[in-house]
Protein backbone atom coordinates (compact mmCIF):
# COMPACT_ATOMS: atom_id res chain seq x y z
CA UNK A 1 0.00 0.00 0.00
CA UNK A 2 2.83 2.41 0.88
CA UNK A 3 4.45 1.72 -2.51
CA UNK A 4 1.16 2.45 -4.31
CA UNK A 5 0.85 5.83 -2.53
CA UNK A 6 4.44 6.72 -3.47
CA UNK A 7 3.80 5.84 -7.12
CA UNK A 8 0.58 7.86 -7.07
CA UNK A 9 2.34 10.90 -5.59
CA UNK A 10 5.23 10.71 -8.06
CA UNK A 11 2.80 10.34 -10.95
CA UNK A 12 0.76 13.29 -9.68
CA UNK A 13 3.88 15.47 -9.37
CA UNK A 14 5.10 14.47 -12.82
CA UNK A 15 1.73 15.18 -14.46
CA UNK A 16 1.52 18.52 -12.62
CA UNK A 17 4.96 19.41 -13.93
CA UNK A 18 3.98 18.51 -17.50
CA UNK A 19 0.82 20.58 -17.28
CA UNK A 20 2.82 23.54 -15.98
CA UNK A 21 5.42 23.21 -18.74
CA UNK A 22 2.64 23.02 -21.34
CA UNK A 23 1.01 26.18 -20.02
CA UNK A 24 4.17 28.22 -19.75
CA UNK A 25 5.94 26.90 -22.80
CA UNK A 26 9.24 27.22 -20.97
CA UNK A 27 9.36 24.83 -18.06
CA UNK A 28 11.03 27.62 -16.11
CA UNK A 29 8.06 28.35 -13.90
CA UNK A 30 6.98 31.39 -15.92
CA UNK A 31 3.27 31.70 -16.60
CA UNK A 32 2.13 32.17 -20.19
CA UNK A 33 2.02 35.83 -21.15
CA UNK A 34 -1.53 37.18 -21.25
CA UNK A 35 -1.64 39.34 -24.36
CA UNK A 36 -5.42 39.26 -24.83
CA UNK A 37 -7.77 40.24 -22.04
CA UNK A 38 -11.21 38.58 -22.21
CA UNK A 39 -12.52 41.16 -19.73
CA UNK A 40 -11.82 44.19 -21.93
CA UNK A 41 -14.65 45.96 -23.70
CA UNK A 42 -13.64 45.63 -27.36
CA UNK A 43 -16.21 48.16 -28.56
CA UNK A 44 -14.88 50.81 -26.18
CA UNK A 45 -11.29 49.95 -27.13
CA UNK A 46 -12.07 50.41 -30.82
CA UNK A 47 -13.94 53.67 -30.12
CA UNK A 48 -10.89 54.95 -28.20
CA UNK A 49 -8.64 53.87 -31.08
CA UNK A 50 -10.82 55.85 -33.52
CA UNK A 51 -10.37 58.98 -31.40
CA UNK A 52 -6.60 58.42 -31.21
CA UNK A 53 -6.28 57.56 -34.92
CA UNK A 54 -8.22 60.69 -35.90
CA UNK A 55 -5.93 62.88 -33.78
CA UNK A 56 -2.71 61.27 -35.00
CA UNK A 57 -3.75 60.57 -38.61
CA UNK A 58 -3.05 56.86 -38.25
CA UNK A 59 -5.09 53.82 -39.15
CA UNK A 60 -6.32 51.15 -36.77
CA UNK A 61 -4.91 47.65 -36.65
CA UNK A 62 -7.37 45.31 -34.95
CA UNK A 63 -5.52 42.19 -33.81
CA UNK A 64 -8.01 39.39 -33.04
CA UNK A 65 -6.84 36.34 -31.14
CA UNK A 66 -6.51 34.74 -27.75
CA UNK A 67 -4.01 33.65 -25.16
CA UNK A 68 -4.72 30.04 -26.18
CA UNK A 69 -3.35 30.76 -29.69
CA UNK A 70 0.33 29.94 -30.21
CA UNK A 71 0.51 31.98 -33.43
CA UNK A 72 -0.97 34.98 -31.57
CA UNK A 73 1.84 34.77 -29.01
CA UNK A 74 4.35 34.24 -31.83
CA UNK A 75 3.16 37.41 -33.58
CA UNK A 76 3.36 39.41 -30.37
CA UNK A 77 6.92 38.18 -29.78
CA UNK A 78 7.78 38.84 -33.41
CA UNK A 79 6.93 42.52 -33.05
CA UNK A 80 8.99 42.70 -29.85
CA UNK A 81 11.98 41.08 -31.58
CA UNK A 82 11.80 43.27 -34.71
CA UNK A 83 11.99 46.88 -33.58
CA UNK A 84 11.85 48.26 -37.15
CA UNK A 85 8.62 46.39 -37.83
CA UNK A 86 7.17 47.49 -34.48
CA UNK A 87 8.15 51.11 -35.26
CA UNK A 88 6.47 50.89 -38.68
CA UNK A 89 3.32 49.55 -37.02
CA UNK A 90 3.27 52.09 -34.21
CA UNK A 91 4.00 55.04 -36.53
CA UNK A 92 1.08 54.17 -38.81
CA UNK A 93 -1.45 52.30 -36.68
CA UNK A 94 -3.24 52.42 -33.38
CA UNK A 95 -3.28 48.75 -32.37
CA UNK A 96 -6.28 47.21 -30.62
CA UNK A 97 -6.15 43.65 -29.32
CA UNK A 98 -9.56 41.97 -29.39
CA UNK A 99 -9.94 38.73 -27.49
CA UNK A 100 -11.59 35.73 -29.09
CA UNK A 101 -11.86 32.82 -26.67
CA UNK A 102 -14.47 30.71 -24.89
CA UNK A 103 -14.49 33.34 -22.10
CA UNK A 104 -15.38 36.13 -24.52
CA UNK A 105 -15.81 35.77 -28.27
CA UNK A 106 -16.65 39.47 -28.69
CA UNK A 107 -19.37 38.42 -31.10
CA UNK A 108 -21.16 41.79 -31.19
CA UNK A 109 -18.01 43.67 -32.21
CA UNK A 110 -16.63 41.04 -34.56
CA UNK A 111 -19.98 40.62 -36.33
CA UNK A 112 -19.27 43.99 -37.99
CA UNK A 113 -16.31 42.50 -39.87
CA UNK A 114 -15.78 39.54 -42.20
CA UNK A 115 -15.50 36.20 -40.43
CA UNK A 116 -11.97 35.34 -39.36
CA UNK A 117 -10.83 32.03 -40.83
CA UNK A 118 -8.02 31.59 -38.31
CA UNK A 119 -6.16 33.37 -35.55
CA UNK A 120 -4.53 35.74 -35.21
CA UNK A 121 -6.56 37.74 -37.67
CA UNK A 122 -5.97 41.39 -38.55
CA UNK A 123 -8.45 44.03 -39.62
CA UNK A 124 -7.29 47.38 -40.97
CA UNK A 125 -9.66 50.26 -40.27
CA UNK A 126 -9.33 53.84 -41.43
CA UNK A 127 -9.12 56.62 -38.86
CA UNK A 128 -12.93 56.76 -38.74
CA UNK A 129 -13.30 53.04 -38.04
CA UNK A 130 -14.34 51.96 -41.54
CA UNK A 131 -13.04 48.54 -42.54
CA UNK A 132 -10.40 48.73 -45.26
CA UNK A 133 -8.99 45.20 -45.22
CA UNK A 134 -9.32 41.79 -43.57
CA UNK A 135 -6.05 39.83 -43.33
CA UNK A 136 -5.51 36.14 -42.72
CA UNK A 137 -2.07 36.15 -41.08
CA UNK A 138 -1.09 32.69 -42.34
CA UNK A 139 0.07 34.33 -45.60
CA UNK A 140 2.53 36.40 -43.55
CA UNK A 141 4.20 33.32 -42.06
CA UNK A 142 7.57 31.98 -43.11
CA UNK A 143 6.52 28.35 -42.71
CA UNK A 144 8.93 27.81 -39.81
CA UNK A 145 6.74 28.68 -36.84
CA UNK A 146 7.40 32.38 -37.33
CA UNK A 147 6.59 35.27 -39.61
CA UNK A 148 8.33 36.58 -42.70
CA UNK A 149 9.78 40.05 -42.13
CA UNK A 150 9.57 41.09 -45.77
CA UNK A 151 5.92 40.01 -46.10
CA UNK A 152 4.89 41.62 -42.82
CA UNK A 153 6.68 44.86 -43.64
CA UNK A 154 5.07 44.99 -47.09
CA UNK A 155 1.63 44.35 -45.58
CA UNK A 156 1.94 47.15 -43.01
CA UNK A 157 3.41 49.55 -45.58
CA UNK A 158 0.65 48.80 -48.10
CA UNK A 159 -2.13 49.68 -45.67
CA UNK A 160 -0.40 52.61 -43.96
CA UNK A 161 -2.18 55.96 -44.31
CA UNK A 162 -1.17 57.97 -47.35
CA UNK A 163 -2.10 61.37 -45.90
CA UNK A 164 0.59 61.52 -43.20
Amino acid sequence: MKRAIQIFLLTFLFVSFLVHVGESGTGAGVARQQIFDPNRNAAKDIDAAIVEASKTRRRILVDVGGNWCSWCRTMDRYFEEHSDLRALRDRNYVTVKVNWSPENKNEAVLSKYPKATGYPHLFILDKNGTLLHSQDTSVLEDGKKSYDLEKFTAFLAKWAPTDK
